[in-house]
This record gives C-alpha cells, structure tokens and sequence, in this order.
C-alpha cells in the first residue's frame, strides 16, 4: 500500500488536503482535511441576534447571500415574521443570482480548466478544449468572465452592493424595486440568458430543459456534436471516463430551494433514495454532528446543530479535520444541484442517475440544467413583482428564544440554528453545503461523501495529485471556508 498526501488544491475557495491509500493502482480509502479553523459560531456568541446578519457573510466571499439567506430564516422563525410576496421574489432573485454565478464560475473556471493538462494532450479534443477554456487565454473562459461580471451588476441595483449583500432581512427586502429597475435587471437576465443560449448550450433554454431521457440528450447532442460548451463537455465526459467516476453515497438531501408565497418551494425538499428511486420526507430533527474525528470537542457525543458544540481540541487523538461529521438519521448523504433536481422530479437528471448514478458527470450535469431551469424562473419572479406594495414585513425580535434557517445554496443544504437568551446569542451553529460532502468519518467508522467517492479512483503510475482524484473533487466545487465556521 502506498499513501499519498494530496494539496493544497488549486481553485478552491479556502484550504484542503486528502490523504489516499493506494493499493493496485487505485485508491483503497481516504481522508478529508480541511486543515483551516475559523471560529464564526464563538464569535457570534454573545452578540445581539440581529448582528449575525453582519457577521454571517464574511463566512465567505463566493457564497455570502447564501449566508444571508439562511441567517434570516433562522431569525425569520425565531421572531415568526412572513416575508410578503414582494420580499420572496426578491429574495429568491439575489440568490439565485449568486447561485447562478456559481455554477457559471464552477464550469468555466474550476472544472474545464483541469482539461486542458498536459495529461490529456493525446486526446482528440484536447486542442479545441485548450483553445475554449485555457485559463489565461480560453476564448470561452474570457467570455464567462465577462458574462459573470454583467450578472453581477444586478445585486448592485437589488441589493446595494456584493458580497456582504446588506439588504436582507427575516422579513423580506430592505431595497424596493422600481418600475425602471425593473426593466434594467429583466434586460440583464436576458443578457445573461443569451450567453447560456449562444455560448454554453448553443439552444434554446426551453430546448435543453425539453431533453427528458439519456437517449433525447445524446440524440440531441449527435445532431451538431461539439457546438456549443455543453456539447463539448459530453464529448469529454464520455472519452474521459466522468461518466461513472466518483459515485458517491447514493442519498441526496434537499432543504428546498426558492419558497413561494404562500408555501412550496420550486424545488421541493426531500431525501432521494437511488435503491428505491425514491423521494421521502425530510425530518431535521434527525441532523446529528459526529465530532469524533474533529479537532473539536465531542462532549456527549454526536449533536443537532441546536444543541451543538464548538469549541476547539486541537490535539485530540484520532481526529484529522475540523470538520464535523453531519448525518441524517444516522446516514451518510450528497447534497448540491444533483440532489434538488432529484428531488424536484427532473426525468434526465434521475434516468442518468439510474444508469450511472452520483458521479462526476452527474453532478455537472445537473449543475448546467438547472442554470438553464432557474434563469427563466428569474425573469417570471422579476414580473410578479406588485408596485406599492410592501418588500419587508417588520417585527421585533424576541429576547428569548430558537430558531432554524434552512436553505440552498449553490453547492447544496446550508442551516443555521439560532438559540438566544437575554437578548443575546447563546449558541449559533452552521452545517453547510460542503461540510456535508467534505465530512471525516463518523464514530462507526463510516466515510463522507467524498471519501467514499473517492474509493476506486485510478491513479497512474507516479502521478502525485491523480487527475481522478481532481475531477471527483472538482465535482462537488467545495467551498473549504464555508466547511469550518
């Protein structure tokens, strides 16, 4: 057996390291570091409740209005404040729109890039995969920068500035949407919906969201093979091997994403089941944080996030990370784009589950159907918009009491669990996207997410950071300093 020792890796937000156990050529177990602590769940003690919505964007830089998002649900449920349906729309646009961007900058600056290696440079689609997504000199690359950076000007107009967006509140908006700004932000998702159709699909949105099966997708893709960045993505996938690299736990968690007036998410939330090809509830009384291989103290043993513990054991035996380990009923679940169209019933998404399951190729793939799902979905929140009527519901906080806020982001679940006495912060705690994918073993021993994934994985004779191992991480586009709090 050998052991390899793999990172810092390159393009990921924060700090990661895995160590492989190889044995014939592939890898026979891993493990997951994430070697950076960060404290936000001690600094956020003692602090007024309202204060976490200052503190919780600076968790991270990419993803802070998912912070947001879910910092103001927790208070929305402690205080029991409605948005109105003004506030849920807008809302749900300053998210999605980081979301968006997210999955924009995973494909064209994260995970296409590693194709353009020297590893691959025999392959017949090398050259053109140079030419489209080189980082420093990929026309395609070039052009998602540029589309990222228009998208962004939105949050400006929305939510005054990003990251750190400021604007949201447990009751809804502070930023009214006026008449003009209205037609300047729908002018901005069409801009941005030209791209994906012109660039990234090469189609219509409608179309690619049309494609219901595996067959309707590769018949698609065989009437103008290469046109389009999506089309050469499949081309990749398939000579490469994504299409069954990677397979993770076979369980997908959703909290859902985009609630709607009223009640209902877009995409509803649930645990999918691939050995029953099955949608079930979602119980989050069963979340429990397993500590055991954390540089943390595991007091009392595995915890909900309402009761969790956070406090630094730096040389404690047999941990390895600082990340926690979070079940569901005791089970090891993937969460992300893969797992919320899952759940909310895509039939291509699920019939290339069926076939290949939670693999590389998946994952990617659900990522681009829902850019090409949600962008429309913008602009029909953007219309339903009421003038004169109210963005923000308001309500005092109470000084005594809990609250939980769960939420999508764009890498998947994030909740944030609120309990105040006397007015302040007694205990906050955060499980998000990649703490649930990026989790150690738990006290039975059993891998997370990516760990398990991981297992299998070829790698080449002497090969130091195996291009396997790059992509089935890439895959999950973790997000290290959301993982550590």
């Amino acid at each position: 057996m050998t052991r390899l020792l793999v990172g810092p890796f390159n393009r990921v937000e924060g700090d990661l390291e895995v160590t492989l156990d190889i044995e014939d050529g592939r890898v026979s177990s891993a493990r997951v570091n994430s070697p950076m602590y960060r404290g936000f769940e001690q600094i956020l003690q003692g602090k007024r409740p309202h204060d976490a919505l200052v503190y919780v964007p600076r968790i991270c830089g990419i993803c802070s209005v998912s912070q947001s998002v879910a910092s103001a649900r927790a208070l929305a449920d402690m205080g029991g404040l409605c948005m109105p349906p003004n506030g849920q729309h807008v809302t749900n646009v300053i998210l999605a729109t980081e979301n968006m961007a997210d999955h924009l900058t995973h494909f064209y600056l994260f995970f296409m890039p590693d194709f353009t290696r020297a590893v691959y440079a025999g392959r017949p689609w090398h050259a053109e995969a140079l030419r489209r997504f080189d980082p420093a000199t990929g026309e395609q690359a070039r052009q998602a920068i540029a589309a990222r950076q228009r998208w962004f000007t939105m949050l400006g107009l929305l939510a005054g500035k990003w990251p750190h967006t400021q604007s949201i509140e447990p009751g809804g908006s502070t930023r009214a949407v006026d008449g003009a700004e209205r037609t300047r932000l729908l002018a901005r998702m069409r801009e941005f919906r030209r791209f994906l159709e012109q660039q990234l699909f090469a189609a219509p949105l409608e179309q690619v969201l049309s494609l219901a099966s595996a067959d309707d997708l590769w018949d698609w893709d065989a009437r103008a093979p290469l046109r389009g960045d999506f089309r050469m993505f499949l081309a990749i996938a398939r000579d490469a091997g994504l299409m069954d690299l990677g397979n993770g736990p076979g369980r997908y968690l959703s909290y859902g994403a985009y609630p709607q007036p009223g009640a209902g998410f877009v995409l509803p939330r649930g645990v999918w089941r691939a050995e029953s090809s099955s949608l079930g509830p979602l119980d989050e009384r069963g979340i429990l944080e397993d500590a055991t291989h954390a540089w943390l103290a595991d007091d009392g043993g595995p915890r909900h996030p309402r009761e969790g513990l956070t406090v630094p054991a730096g040389d404690k035996p047999g941990a390895y990370t600082w990340n926690k380990a979070p079940r569901l009923a005791g089970e090891v679940v993937e969460t992300g784009a893969i797992a919320r169209q899952l759940a909310a019933g895509h039939p291509l998404v699920r019939d290339m589950v069926g076939r290949h399951g939670g693999t590389v190729f998946t994952r990617v793939l659900a990522r681009l159907l829902e850019l090409a799902q949600v962008v429309p979905l913008m602009e029909q929140w953007m219309l339903a918009l009421e003038p004169g009527e109210p963005y923000c519901a308001s309500g005092a906080l109470p000084d005594e009491g809990t609250g939980v806020g769960l939420s999508e982001a764009a890498r998947g679940s994030l909740g944030h669990w609120i309990s105040v006495r006397r007015g302040h912060i007694e205990n906050y705690q955060i499980v998000a996207p990649t703490t649930w994918n990026f989790s150690p073993r738990d006290a039975a021993g059993t891998p997370g997410a990516l760990e398990s994934a991981l297992e299998g994985a070829p790698v080449r004779e002497g090969e130091t950071t195996p291009v396997s191992v790059q992509h089935i991480v890439r895959s999950f586009d973790p997000c290290m300093v959301c993982t550590v709090h």
